[in-house]
């Protein structure tokens, strides 16, 4: 396991080096770095590869959980390992934080693939109804429903194993650090930045996603100059589980275009 403790936290990450130029992989909510498994085996073998566990997720500490701690953890990292200019993947909340790090630190950033994300996500009743559950509840009670959002029915129903393995990754996370994560999203609004980002980008939606439906992925795509958007069919909030060798065709696809 690789620890590295930096800009005020201990965060857990994975890092292979290789040759040519970096993949950075940014995780949702609710989960950890190992949802991308699966694209990355679809990746060239020599292709260096950096993944974080945000704060509050995964073995990273859970302080001082903020928007800019979050960027600002990756561009630490990032700095860390000696990476610039990468192609920074994030899914959800970190499709977010890899706006962010192009808009701050667009030495790190030469292109994005951005999956199932937006500008904004979702509103501030949402979030705090989120947040209060799971402060009431817990993670658990609210496990099915979120499940509902993060996988199409057909991969619910064919996947039990699978199904159950993510529902205890969610389980784990500790309700303080979801919270946090959720108000950090509440509070967060990347339009104007966003509109600023020219780095070649590739927008993904999932047809099938209940938490970021393909109308908002499409409406983050038209912020970006000259990016490009897709939906994958019967795909939930996840296309890295559901659909690995897509988004690893995405991911190659925008390596081609800037090297």
């Amino acid at each position: 396991m690789m620890f590295a403790t930096l800009n005020g936290a201990t965060l857990h990450y994975r890092f292979r080096a290789g040759q040519g130029r970096a993949v950075v992989f940014l995780n949702s909510l609710g989960t950890d770095f190992r949802i991308w498994d699966a694209v990355i085996d679809q990746l060239p073998a020599e292709t260096p590869v950096l993944c974080i566990d945000k704060r509050g997720h995964g073995l990273s500490d859970g302080n001082d959980i903020t928007m800019p701690n979050l960027v600002g953890d990756v561009a630490a990292l990032m700095d860390h390992t000696g990476l610039t200019s990468a192609l920074v993947c994030g899914v959800s909340v970190g499709g977010l934080i890899a706006q962010g790090l192009a808009t701050t630190r667009p030495d790190l950033v030469s292109g994005l693939v951005l999956c199932c994300t937006g500008a904004k996500i979702g509103d501030a009743a949402m979030w705090n109804t989120r947040i209060s559950a799971v402060q009431t509840d817990g993670i658990g009670a609210m496990a099915p429903a979120i499940l509902e959002r993060w996988f199409s029915a057909q991969f619910r129903a064919e996947q039990p194993t699978a199904l159950a393995i993510y529902r205890n990754m969610l389980a784990r996370t500790t309700a303080n650090g979801y919270a946090a994560v959720c108000a950090t999203l509440r509070d967060t609004d990347s339009t104007a930045a966003t509109r600023t980002i020219t780095v070649p980008t590739h927008c993904i939606a999932g047809s099938a996603d209940l938490s970021t439906p393909p109308d908002l992925v499409r409406a983050l795509s038209a912020l970006i100059q000259g990016a490009t958007f897709e939906v994958i069919a019967d795909c939930g909030h996840l296309p890295c589980i559901e659909a690995p060798k897509t988004v690893a065709q995405a991911i190659n696809a925008v390596h081609k275009r800037i090297q």
